[in-house]
């Protein structure tokens, strides 16, 4: 998924660029799928329509509701740099996290 307050339609130009063959990136959640509150739109993580217990978000700002604050990891913004390695970074993070929740789904039917 990706899930970004932006509009759609700039979201999905930069989804061409990112995932031109499409087949990556399953789902888009843009600015329409947000919730607006004081002028802010906050990304709402049940929008998902995901268990959140298996559900993990990184962005650069933690735009999401104080009971998923869990759910968010914070990575630095990125800026355009080809050289920026900030998600590879967080790939071994990313493994155990995917093996442990692959551990509590197992036998569950749900899958991961």
């Amino acid at each position: 998924f990706i899930f970004t307050t932006a509009k759609q339609d700039y979201a999905e130009k930069v989804l061409d660029v990112l995932d031109p063959k499409k087949k990556l990136i399953r789902h888009c959640l843009s600015q329409r799928d947000c919730l607006c509150a004081r002028g802010c739109y906050w990304k709402d993580l049940t929008r998902l329509g995901r268990d959140l217990a298996k559900t993990v978000a990184l962005d650069h700002t933690i735009q999401g509701f104080p009971a998923q604050a869990a759910n968010w990891i914070p990575v630095p913004r990125w800026w355009g740099d080809p050289r920026d390695e900030e998600l590879l970074r967080l790939t071994p993070l990313l493994g155990q996290l995917s093996r442990v929740v692959s551990a509590r789904g197992a036998g569950d039917g749900e899958g991961t």
